[in-house]
């Protein structure tokens, strides 16, 4: 079914956030929203599988908001990074105000007092990190007694971080007696066995296979030196004019990827967890209003990356895990739109690329740049039923030797 046959009508919407929904401008809802709002608002537990990008916060914040409305308790949004909890809020703030349903951000990097007086209101949605909203039930300063519905949004992503046991004692805490709502892009083991453990009888439902990346973005993998990545960056920075989101493995290698390209006369800034709240907002911000043309971040900083509209993603390290690549690379592409992901991979990352191809399930189109000195390395055919995905904007193509 396409998206723009879907409709939010139908879905048992209360007509006040129909009318929200109407002044936002949201028409067709997505994919996942359409299939997860009624089991929602029916109140029945769920796990969500879906790709990044896909409209999962109002998946889960609808039917939160209509459900406190007409009763009694609190929500609960546990997501793993500050970036993320800001983005949550601002989208539940849209649909929730007319209500007069407060929330409130409970995040490490942010003032503690500041959150303690938003908790003195008695806001009805708590939004938070793991690590802060623990520091906070030690302090009692917070008190999960009347929680009735809890999220876990980027469940998978909150287990690679080890919050594990604090997302354990966090469960603990609330009433047995709730609704819970697992959304993931991947169904890991350990989502399995999560679910298995706190969730009654669970109803889910899944818009891509796991492991799937975004659609309509494009796939592009060049083979090179490491001592030649920053001449083949400049190259492709040339050729396209757009917002490029540009990941790196580590936080010093973030660091001198955006002085480098300073250099090169870009406009870029780096993110990363060694950055203040105050510094990661105003680079994000900076970022979404074309203050920056390039922004480099970590795979920790980019969960909470939600822009629309970027033109490129390029992998300049290669990630640890294969999984994040599907999350990197779903920044672009998102809401429908078409985007592209290009990866650099050294000669002696062939294994890295192999195991990124068979979690995709597509083979990474191979590209030259006429400018850069071809590297190769060698592995074995990879052949995948499904469609592979074709690259653009490239130079001569060639096979694996």
């Amino acid at each position: 079914m396409n998206d723009s046959t879907l409709n939010f009508y139908g879905l048992g919407i209360a007509p006040q956030i129909l009318e929200s929904l109407q002044k936002l401008n949201f028409k067709h809802p997505t994919p996942i929203q359409h299939k997860a709002i009624p089991i929602g608002l029916e109140g029945k537990d769920m796990i969500g599988i879906a790709q990044t990008g896909t409209g999962k916060t109002m998946a889960f914040g609808i039917p939160m908001v209509q459900r406190l409305a007409s009763g009694k308790g609190r929500g609960l949004i546990l997501v793993p990074t500050r970036e993320l909890a800001l983005q949550v809020e601002q989208s539940i703030a849209k649909i929730a105000g007319g209500f007069g349903i407060r929330s409130a951000v409970l995040i490490g990097g942010d003032p503690i007092e500041k959150q303690i007086r938003a908790l003195a209101k008695h806001p009805r949605v708590l939004i938070a990190t793991p690590g802060r909203l623990i520091d906070l039930m030690k302090q009692r300063k917070v008190h999960l007694s009347d929680v009735n519905i809890l999220v876990l949004d980027e469940a998978d992503r909150m287990l690679d971080m080890g919050f594990a046991p604090q997302i354990d004692e966090i469960l603990r805490s609330v009433p047995k007696e709730r609704q819970t709502m697992f959304f993931s892009a991947t169904m890991a083991s350990e989502i399995v066995k999560l679910t298995s453990k706190y969730l009654k009888l669970p109803t889910q439902v899944e818009v891509a296979s796991q492991g799937t990346a975004a659609e309509r973005v494009t796939h592009e993998l060049f083979i090179v030196s490491r001592e030649r990545k920053k001449d083949l960056l400049q190259k492709i920075l040339t050729q396209y004019r757009g917002s490029v989101l540009l990941f790196c493995r580590t936080k010093i290698g973030a660091f001198k990827v955006a002085r480098a390209l300073h250099n090169m006369g870009h406009s870029a800034i780096d993110i990363h967890s060694d950055k203040s709240l105050s510094q990661r907002k105003k680079a994000l911000e900076g970022f979404k209003t074309g203050h920056y043309r390039v922004l480099v971040a970590t795979d920790i900083a980019a969960r909470g990356i939600d822009v629309v509209g970027i033109e490129l993603v390029i992998n300049y390290d290669l990630p640890d895990e294969a999984e994040n690549y599907v999350h990197r690379i779903g920044r672009t592409g998102r809401a429908g739109m078409a985007g592209h992901a290009i990866s650099f991979a050294a000669p002696d990352e062939k294994n890295d690329v192999i195991t990124i191809e068979k979690l995709i399930k597509t083979a990474l189109q191979v590209s030259q740049h006429p400018d850069v000195p071809i590297e190769t390395f060698s592995k074995p055919q990879v052949v995948f039923s499904s469609k592979r995905f074709g690259a653009r904007r490239s130079g001569a193509k060639r096979r694996y030797s």
